[in-house]
């Protein structure tokens, strides 16, 4: 140990003792420094960012300025390791060492634990940057950069090992800088070689040096990446013993071939094995633990036991969707799963490539005198593709029906014989794949009878196949939207009450605007599911209480009479925006924070409630008016002729209403759930795309269902707040660091290096 410490302290003095070292340090501080200072004014400026450690560091998609160095660290190196040991070889100086008592692996070693040293030096220039952004964001995110730093690190050392081997190759220093370049630039790239083919992707991807830093750069440590490098290091510093043994000692040109194989073959084999899913140790670094599964998905996959899931995604190349998951992209794509491959290892991932017709496409091409033989020629040509690597049009056919899909790219899920359809979701949904809340609802249904919604029909609803503004599709039926509930784990049907009986074990019965009075029979059976302890969410309007009081009147709740109006600057007096009550937490705990900054919920001509408290239901507000902008209208009156004022002489009332109750009672060992609302509005298409106010629609409705599920569906796959999302920067600090990293860091760098050199060379 004592003579690999003196290699590497002699190696360090000829290296910091030479130019070169001193100039990549500097190009690499200036480098980053383009865009650490670039970033700094928009946070100072952004009052809504978040995760701001992963923001500045490490999401490529963001400033990320450690994750951007690491495709040009390869660059570093080739011009420190050139001489490493082709130095010793020019000069002569080799043939001492082989005749020396040093070993020729303390010789290797020495070497190499000095460029360890250097690109620890490397490290700290890079961690000036990570102490600036310590110091101005309050709560730093501290184990997640030091394991991305850890990742440079590892990187970097198996960048030296190739340099030392390739340095080991020649005489010349100029050649070794230019090959270690050629061969970085190779592994630093092969990984975008070829993966469009099933056989070599594997291969190219696992060369791929960059690629396994990107999860660590993220936060996430795991054993896989991390004996990888370790193992390319080794490799490498074993390639540069062997070649130095077989100058000192002749051996045959098979006997060397043999040893270079059997090093390869063990290395790779140690690699092969650690990258097994069972023997990979994972440790999320990130604060909120963003790189592994919430509590509720992993004791879901626990719930699941030992049995296998076949995941088959099946791929139209027909269709616009095949851009997001052409066989290029399929590393990104096994990556997505690995999260659950990490707590259950038997996924089975499966690819299906097809080409079938688009519904709606073909009437198209009809009414345009095509033909769908033509429109598959014209998208072969345009994608590329290889048709005999896809099903048929019959072929797919035998094997499922996918045109109740869309034809898009859609995944199905099978477990202990029962299976269902996991979506993707196109444009305007930025994210396209399905997240933990949709894969979760997906892998859940399949352990338990998923959650039945039904709607009732005859006139009494609005519908919730159609896209009107005042219907329903949006968030109950729409396969192409994430939160619809389909896409969250619920099933959704209808029932005819004149018809048919309503369904038994539903999770709830939905009756929304009833435009007639309920028939004797309709109401009878209404009354009789209520009363036997089934749920429901009973929606009406104004002008329809005669109708929905019927029904109301056996659970304690009425519908006032008259319509809700509110004094607003910029809205028609008819829309109410009442906020949430105290009891919408009680039915939704993550209401809270919305419950205390008063979002509010639109609800277009609704009606006031009152209720019975001492009835057989234990009864409380969800939602309720602005007792002090709001009031309660009477009689007839036009909102868009003059300016409503309240008239009590006309009956008006002024005064906080509630506008949606929330019944519970203990019904045959369960608590019976019922939603009132005075609107049928506010779950409708139009107010949960309304983009004029900012309203909290979409999550109370889902909250709703949630509520009525039990919380089974939707998954909650929430996490906690980032504390990361608040800076100190102020405009003089910001003016501050960019002349410390722009002029005073650099130059005093550049100085440092000057003297050095100057004393070395009057020594």
């Amino acid at each position: 140990m004592k003579k690999i410490i003196q290699i590497a302290r002699l190696e360090l003095s000829l290296l910091f003792y030479s130019p070169i070292a001193w100039l990549l340090l500097l190009v690499l501080f200036v480098q980053m420094s383009l865009g650490f200072t670039a970033a700094l004014p928009n946070i100072q400026r952004a009052s809504a960012l978040s995760f701001l450690t992963s923001y500045l560091f490490t999401d490529p998609n963001q400033v990320g300025i450690l994750s951007r160095i690491l495709n040009d660290l390869y660059l570093y190196i080739p011009l420190i390791t050139m001489g490493i040991i082709s130095r010793e070889t020019s000069s002569g100086s080799i043939k001492l060492l082989y005749s020396s008592p040093v070993k020729l692996t303390e010789v290797v070693y020495g070497k190499f634990a000095a460029m360890l040293a250097y690109n620890l030096v490397i490290i700290g220039v890079i961690s000036l940057f990570v102490i600036t952004g310590a110091w101005f964001i309050p709560h730093f995110d501290y184990p997640h950069i030091l394991v991305a730093l850890f990742a440079a690190f590892l990187l970097l050392n198996a960048y030296a090992a190739i340099g030392i081997f390739v340095s080991s190759l020649t005489t010349y220093q100029a050649v070794a800088a230019i090959s270690t370049f050629v061969v970085l630039a190779f592994m630093n790239y092969i990984g975008t070689v070829g993966q469009g083919i099933d056989f070599v992707r594997d291969l190219t991807h696992s060369l791929s040096m960059p690629s396994r830093a990107e999860r660590m750069i993220a936060g996430l440590l795991n054993t896989r990446d991390v004996i990888y490098y370790l193992v390319i290091s080794g490799m490498f510093l074993a390639f540069t013993m062997t070649k130095l043994e077989m100058e000192r000692r002749a051996k045959s040109a098979i006997q060397q071939a043999s040893r270079y194989t059997l090093i390869a073959l063990v290395g790779l084999s140690i690699a092969y094995i650690t990258s097994r899913q069972p023997m990979i140790a994972y440790y999320d670094a990130t604060e909120t633990k963003v790189n592994t599964l919430t509590k509720a998905s992993q004791d879901l996959l626990k719930k699941m036991g030992d049995g296998p899931i076949e995941v088959t995604e099946y791929i139209n190349g027909m269709e616009d969707s095949y851009n997001k998951a052409k066989p290029n992209q399929r590393i990104e794509d096994i990556a997505r799963w690995e999260p659950y491959l990490r707590f259950k290892p038997n996924i089975n991932l499966k690819w299906v490539y097809y080409y079938d017709s688009i519904p709606g496409l073909t009437e198209q091409l009809i009414k345009g005198k095509s033909t769908f033989n033509n429109f598959v020629l014209f998208m072969t040509n345009i994608q590329k593709l290889e048709l005999r690597n896809f099903l048929s049009p019959e072929e797919i056919h035998k094997q499922i029906n996918l045109q109740v899909e869309g034809a898009r790219v859609v995944m199905q899920l099978k477990y202990q014989g029962k299976n269902t359809f996991l979506r993707t979701f196109p444009a305007p949904d930025n994210e396209f794949w399905p997240k933990e809340a949709e894969t979760g609802a997906a892998m859940k249904r399949m352990i338990m009878n998923p959650p039945r919604i039904v709607f009732a029909t005859d006139g009494y609803q609005r519908s919730m196949d159609k896209v009107g503004d005042r219907d329903y599709k949006s968030l109950l039926n729409t396969k192409t939207l994430r939160g619809s509930l389909i896409n969250q784990g619920f099933d959704v049907d209808s029932v005819s009450l004149e018809n048919a009986e309503i369904p038994t074990g539903i999770s709830a019965l939905i009756i929304a605007d009833p435009r007639k009075a309920f028939s004797p029979v309709a109401l009878s059976k209404l009354r009789k599911y209520l009363a036997e302890g089934g749920n429901a969410l009973i929606a009406g309007e104004p002008g329809k209480q005669t109708v929905i009081n019927p029904l109301l009147d056996s659970l304690g709740v009425k519908m006032l009479d008259g319509t809700l109006v509110q004094r607003s600057k910029d809205y028609s007096y008819g829309l109410v925006a009442p906020v949430l009550a105290a009891g919408a937490v009680a039915m939704a705990p993550g209401l809270q924070p919305f419950y205390a900054a008063r979002w509010p919920v639109s609800m277009p001509d609704a009606a006031a409630l009152s209720y019975d408290e001492k009835g057989a239901f234990d009864i409380h507000p969800l939602l309720i008016t602005d007792g002090q902008t709001s009031w309660l209208k009477k009689g007839k009156f036009t909102l868009d002729s003059a300016a409503l004022t309240l008239d009590p002489r006309n009956g008006d009332e002024q005064g906080a209403f509630p506008t949606a109750l929330m019944l519970t009672r203990p019904v045959k060992n369960k608590e019976q759930r019922i939603i009132v609302s005075g609107d049928a509005d506010f779950f409708s298409n139009a107010e949960l795309t309304r983009n004029n106010m900012q309203t909290l629609n979409s999550g109370f409705a889902l909250s709703i269902f949630r509520w009525f599920s039990y919380g089974e569906f939707p998954i909650d796959a929430s996490r906690p707040a980032p504390k990361d999302n608040i800076s100190t920067l102020t405009k003089t600090s910001v003016k501050t660091l960019q002349i410390l990293f722009y002029g005073v860091i650099p130059g005093a760098l550049f100085l440092l290096g000057l003297i050095i050199l100057i004393r070395r060379k009057r020594k």
